[in-house]
């Protein structure tokens, strides 16, 4: 059983991630469900999308990760990517873009919102196991790429090409062509050539 939560804030694409994410184990002919929990998303709010594969042949009953049991986190903004650190497994990979988006609450707040700051946090959490943190330069690669927009695919392409994930990129190219809008796929199978290392 392989278990991935996606996170990030409304209208980063986390839900279409793990659409991609979903298709890509569907077509290996693995039992796959997924969940969001999606709140206020719509006002920039908290978004989390859980992907549970059957990698090894089981079946998939429930979709929601428990907590401690995530063998991938791939956050979207760092912030989000601490908040669901308790989900995260002992050998579990947390995988995140730099660029913080600051949230309503931080805007009204004497003490600015810095995601340097988070992960510099970050970082120290990890510092006995450096290996399970994988911070992805998103604004650069998204610059090459030419939209901000491809962030989701960049992220999803920085985690498969860790090697911890039984999925490949070709694999991810597949499922882009299915589940991506026409208009859209070029620019993602861009993404996917710019970040994968």
């Amino acid at each position: 059983m392989l278990n991935i939560m996606l996170t990030g804030v409304g209208g980063q694409g986390t839900v279409l991630a793990a659409k991609v994410l979903a298709q890509a184990a569907q077509e290996k002919g693995w039992h796959v469900r997924t969940a969001e929990t999606i709140g206020m998303a719509q006002r920039g709010g908290s978004v989390v999308s859980h992907v549970r594969m059957g990698n090894e042949g089981e079946e998939v009953f429930a979709p929601l990760i428990a907590k401690g049991t995530a063998d991938m986190i791939v956050a979207f903004e760092p912030a989000e990517g601490a908040r669901v650190l308790p989900y995260l497994s002992r050998d579990g990979m947390l995988v995140t873009a730099t660029t913080a988006i600051q949230p309503v609450t931080a805007a009204l707040s004497p003490n600015p919102y810095r995601g340097a700051h988070i992960i510099k946090q970050l970082v120290g959490a990890f510092e006995a196991e450096p290996d399970r943190l994988v911070i992805v330069p998103d604004a650069a690669l998204l610059k090459r790429v030419g939209n901000r927009k491809a962030l989701n695919t960049v992220l999803l392409a920085s985690a498969v090409s860790t090697g911890r994930l039984p999925l490949s990129v070709d694999d991810l190219r597949a499922a882009i062509q299915v589940c991506v809008k026409p208009a859209f796929v070029d620019l993602n199978l861009k993404a996917i050539d710019e970040a994968i290392f």
